[in-house]
């Protein structure tokens, strides 16, 4: 009998985990992701035991052709002051598109309009971790405010999302 409940219980649990997975990869619209085979591959610096950050690269990979090149930086921050990404964004993972950097869980949506519109900017950046980004678990609690990192180092707002 006790069996009988630890199956029911396991099979409970699968299906809440599928179920998450699922919901996790259907929460963004579908984005013409044609425009980043201009840029061909990228480079994205990570930390070697983050989790997160591995799920990020399924997500680009899974929806784009992008060759995704992955860098462990461990806690080597070089990268990101390379491009003097601002301490207030900084996150786990660091992708390099061209010229513009990409720092931590930035929506396919905005990594487009990026690439599409070229603007004169360092790069773009998600603040913090939030739930329900590419690569978090969880649902978004709201939009998600992508900031342009311009070249005097100024901060704006890119897009919301």
């Amino acid at each position: 009998m006790d069996k009988k409940y630890l199956m029911i219980g396991l099979s409970l649990v699968a299906v809440i985990i599928i179920a998450t997975v699922f919901a996790a990869k259907n929460q963004y619209k579908p984005v013409d992701t044609s425009v980043l085979n201009s840029v061909g591959e990228i480079t994205l610096y990570k930390s070697e035991t983050c989790g997160c950050c591995s799920l990020y690269i399924d997500y680009l990979e899974r929806n784009t052709e992008l060759t995704v090149n992955v860098v462990d930086a461990g806690g080597d921050n070089s990268i990101k002051d390379r491009y003097n990404i601002p301490l207030e964004l900084r996150s786990c993972h660091t992708a390099i598109y061209g010229d513009y950097f990409v720092e931590g869980h930035v929506p396919l949506e905005a990594i487009v309009k990026l690439i599409q519109e070229k603007p004169a900017i360092k790069g773009i950046a998600l603040e913090g971790m939030p739930l329900g980004a590419p690569g978090m678990s969880g649902s978004p609690e709201g939009k998600f405010t992508i900031y342009a990192i311009q070249n005097d180092g100024s901060i704006t707002e890119f897009m919301t999302i």
